[in-house]
This record gives structure tokens, C-alpha cells and sequence, in this order.
């Protein structure tokens, strides 16, 4: 049997190295997500930047966001009736719901520009927080603060929308394509 070049080892131990911290930056951030919270605040991100990921055209907007600062969304069709988003189909890998540790809605508070009535759906052995009888989900690619790269992606049979403020937001639009954040599909349920 003929070794293989020194190089050619080389690379595939650092390919293997690549994919071992990407797989375990993917496992930190789900379990991240799921983090519980005894309270809940939902804050407005003001001038986030909002990357629709179909077109990768990047808007300045107000969006709700949680206490660490990361970008709040739904799931179109999504529901406690027709819950689209679940563990079974790997969306809540992509997807963490915002989850409290009390089922009490009175431990929910938001900015006053942040329109809707709070729920909570207790599935699977935790709470969700809805907003307007939708589940409340984070982006486990969104890896920086106010910033939203998830908007308009079309997965887990629906598509995803941040969930905006009703303040205006005072910055600029901007189109300048940027690659996507996530790799090509498929994914799981696309």
C-alpha cells in the first residue's frame, strides 16, 4: 500500500479539524438557544442591519430583538395549531425558540414600539414565547448583534420574517450584495 504525500495528509487533517469546529459551533449555538430565561423582554434593535438572504440587499431597519441583543423572527404559517418549526425536522437546530422558564405571561415585558400580545406555548418540555400567537425563534447564524442575516429564507415550508418595530428607523438603505450566510441548500425541510 502507498503512503499518502505528506501535503495531501496535511490537508485533509486540517479539513477534518475545519469541520469538527464548525459542527461544534453549530451544537453551542442551538444549545445557546435554548438557553431558558426565568423573565422575558422582548428590546427594539434600532438600525439593524437586515440582510434579505434571497437577494442579499441589506436595509437599515428597527426590529425586535432579545436581551443579548440577537435578532427576533417568525415563521410564516407557523403556529401551536400547524407548528411548522420543530425538533423532529431539525428546524429548532437553525432556529432556537425564545423560551422562558415561567409559563406566567406577566413575566413578559417589551418596548412599547414593539406591537402585539404575548403568549406562551408550552411544547415539547419547555416554554415558547409567541407574539400574536406566533412562536418567537432566533437565527443560530446570526452571529453578530442587530444584525439580521435570515430575512425572507425560505425553509421548514414557510418564510422567515424579523419581527420589526413600529419606530422608524433613521438609516440609510443599502444594496450592497454580500455572500450568504449559510451554505448552499439543501437544508433540512427546504
Amino acid at each position: 500500500m502507498l503512503a499518502q504525500p505528506r501535503s495531501s495528509r496535511a490537508r485533509l487533517r486540517r479539513r477534518t479539524l475545519i469541520l469538527a469546529a464548525v459542527v461544534a459551533g453549530f451544537a453551542t449555538t442551538a444549545l445557546a438557544g435554548y438557553a431558558i430565561a426565568k423573565t422575558f423582554t422582548l428590546n427594539v434593535g434600532k438600525n439593524a442591519t437586515v440582510t434579505n438572504f434571497n437577494t442579499h440587499a441589506k436595509t437599515t431597519e428597527n426590529v425586535a430583538t432579545n436581551s443579548r441583543g440577537f435578532v427576533i423572527y417568525t415563521l410564516s404559517g407557523d403556529s401551536k395549531q400547524h407548528p411548522k418549526c420543530r425538533k423532529d425536522n431539525g428546524c429548532l437546530g437553525f432556529w432556537p425558540p425564545v423560551t422562558v422558564k415561567s409559563s406566567s405571561v406577566k413575566k413578559l415585558s417589551k418596548a412599547s414600539a414593539i406591537k402585539g400580545r404575548f403568549g406562551i406555548w408550552k411544547r415539547n418540555g419547555f416554554n415558547q414565547v409567541t407574539l400574536n400567537g406566533h412562536p418567537l425563534y432566533t437565527f443560530s447564524m446570526d452571529s453578530k448583534k442587530n444584525t439580521a442575516g435570515g430575512e425572507a429564507l425560505n425553509t421548514f415550508k414557510g418564510t422567515w420574517h424579523v419581527v420589526k418595530s413600529s419606530q422608524q428607523s433613521s438609516g440609510p438603505v443599502m444594496s450592497t450584495p454580500t455572500p450568504a450566510p449559510m451554505p448552499p441548500p439543501p437544508y433540512p425541510g427546504y
